[in-house]
């Protein structure tokens, strides 16, 4: 065997290769961020990129029609298919552009002249054409407008080369009917797919120069299925990342349902809307059962009424308002009797069919004892109170049983609450009557009272407003106070009200026999995180897909499925700073917020 000496090495070099420290063990078998998201293989072709599962291609926009609509991107931001849209601003330098300009209007012009001089007939595209240069030229030179090169790209996927050009077809189709010509990038895939990456890096560099109205047309803010030209900013769409702004207003009815299970955020829903409507010159009155629009109500400026026994904020049931311009008395009076009616059975239990006649016969004595009945004007009177009616009924053959009923309203520990005069003056643009002191016994009382008192507003004069029933599950619990909140929902189109009813027990909602129609009278509904316990109920009620009741449950904070009539769509309310800071109900924050206004302070 031959000695090659030159082939021999240390074998203290060879030790040393051999033994590796544990460090290095370590760091030869961790993965690194490029390892765990670089995929397996990657071909690349003259038309398309191949990964290990899917066929990728990338296209671009290679021209514009004279005239692009808001929205002409909005068939491939609403495609169900799998797309990934990127967009480019450049902008570019005006004293360049206008020398440009420049230039070109000074050829076009010798054109136009020279044709002239030959005595051809008009050239109407050469024409349009000066104008147009002239035209940007003034708008650059004034800075009224700016250009921007805008490099515009779509790369689309697909599982295999058949359904790639199939959806090809489709998204270049979508978009010919817009005048926007689509090519693919040959031989340029890779870099046109990493432009469509996440990354803000434009390696295709395919660019059309175009002034700030087109520019702005391509902004992708198209919901899929909520948008309009006013209205409010209610979110983000989650399928698409573009905000959902409409009007309640403009659809069939104005009102709508709010269903979440505590602590979903869906108080921190309705307070954005709140203070969005209050904007626009909404008016807004709010039951709150917990004192959750309390730190809302100082904010704003609005009108805080605290409704309890001990309390200096009194409604009187029996007060009855002018009727409106349109409205019958004798038919106002007859339907203001039915409701107090209404809210005695709330207060005392079911009656009697002869019960309730005598009932009827002494609420009517009780108003005229005060000089109030049907025929007369009900303005600049007094009306009675509770004890009013107490001693009439005792004075009457078969009404002393109920009497009896009223002695704790009159005389007994609840005293304080229905039996005195009215105390509220409601003239501010935010009002809200807080309940969260009263027992739970006297919560679908009191709720009844303040809803009746300000449904009896609403018909007095006609104006744009929202009235928010939290927690309605309280007024579901009675059968007469729940019948009452349905007739609101009913009417409240004719006299420009918008109902917003919220719960998060949703079984006790809808186990009503009026839950179903408050939802059904309801155009808007937004269904938060839920109870695992209550999405089949609501799967039923709101023909729910198997994917959507899987999404109701897996809801983060804020989120939610909108429907507005016949269109739905997926959003998360988005506060700004001032926003949140307002409207939070979270512990911490709220603590914080108070530390910070005692150092101020």
């Amino acid at each position: 065997m031959i000695n090659w000496p030159f082939l021999k090495k240390n074998q203290d070099e060879i030790d040393t290769i051999g033994k590796l420290s544990e460090e290095a063990v370590y760091e030869k078998s961790s993965l690194s961020l490029k390892d765990v998201i670089t995929p397996a293989g990657l071909s690349v072709t003259s038309t398309s990129l191949q990964f290990s599962d899917r066929l990728v291609k990338t296209l671009f926009v290679l021209s514009y029609p004279k005239y692009l609509t808001v929205g002409w991107l909005s068939p491939v931001i609403n495609t169900n298919q799998n797309v990934n849209l990127s967009i480019f601003f450049h902008p570019m330098d005006t004293e360049s552009v206008l020398k440009n300009l420049r230039k070109r209007s000074t050829q076009l012009q010798a054109q136009y002249m020279e044709e002239q001089g030959k005595g051809l007939i008009r050239n109407p595209v050469l024409e349009t054409a000066i104008q147009d240069i002239e035209g940007l030229r003034d708008s650059l030179t004034q800075g009224r407008d700016k250009m921007f090169y805008l490099g515009c790209y779509i790369t689309i996927m697909a599982a295999d080369q058949n359904s790639l050009s199939v959806l090809e077809s489709e998204i270049t189709g979508l978009l010919g009917q817009k005048m926007v010509e689509m090519k693919p990038a040959v031989f340029q895939q890779l870099e046109a797919y990493e432009s469509c990456l996440p990354i803000g890096t434009d390696r295709l560099n395919i660019k059309t120069p175009l002034n700030v109205g087109p520019v702005s047309t391509s902004f992708p803010f198209i919901s899929s299925q909520l948008i309009s030209d006013s209205g409010i900013f209610y979110g983000v769409s989650l399928q698409n990342n573009s905000p959902v702004i409409f009007d309640r207003f403009s659809l069939e009815n104005s009102n709508s349902v709010i269903f979440a299970k505590s602590g979903a955020g869906k108080s921190y829903f309705t307070k954005l809307e709140i203070i969005r409507s209050l904007m626009w010159g909404t008016k807004v009155l709010v039951i709150d059962p917990e004192n959750e629009y309390k730190h809302l109500t100082e904010a704003l400026g609005g009108s805080f009424f605290r409704i309890a026994i001990d309390s200096a904020d009194h409604l009187n049931p029996f007060d009855i308002t002018t009727v409106a311009d349109d409205e019958d008395p004798a038919s106002a009076f007859r339907q203001h009797v039915i409701d107090l009616i209404g809210l005695i059975r709330v207060m005392v239990g079911e009656l009697s069919p002869e019960q309730e006649a005598i009932l009827d016969q002494a609420i009517k004595q009780t108003y005229a004892s005060r000089d109030i009945t049907p025929e007369t004007p009900f303005f600049g009177k007094e009306p009675p109170v509770i004890s009013d009616l107490e001693q009439v009924l005792e004075s009457m053959e078969g009404g002393k049983s109920i009497a009896e009923k009223l002695y704790k309203y009159t005389k007994g520990s609840f005293a304080g609450f229905v039996n005195q005069p009215t105390t509220i003056d409601v003239a501010n643009r935010f009002a809200v009557f807080s309940i969260r002191d009263l027992d739970e016994e006297l919560r679908p009382v009191a709720m009844y009272m303040i809803l009746n008192y300000i449904w009896n507003l609403i018909r007095k004069t006609l104006e744009r407003r929202i009235l928010v029933v939290d927690e309605a599950w309280y007024m579901m619990k009675n059968n007469d106070s729940a019948n009452f909140l349905l007739s609101v929902a009913k009417r409240s189109r004719k006299y420009y009200l918008g109902l917003t009813t919220i719960t998060q027990d949703v079984d006790d909602f809808l186990k009503s026999p009026y839950g179903k129609p408050i939802i059904t009278n309801s155009s808007l509904q937004f269904l938060m995180k839920q109870a695992s316990a209550a999405i089949p109920s609501l799967q039923q009620v709101f023909s729910l897909s198997p994917a959507e009741t899987d999404l109701l449950t897996n809801l983060s904070v804020g989120e939610g499925l909108l429907f507005a009539g016949t269109k739905h769509q997926i959003i998360k309310a988005v506060p700004s700073y001032t926003e949140d800071q307002i409207i939070t109900t979270n512990p911490e924050q709220l603590l914080k917020i108070k530390q910070a206004k005692e150092e101020i302070g």
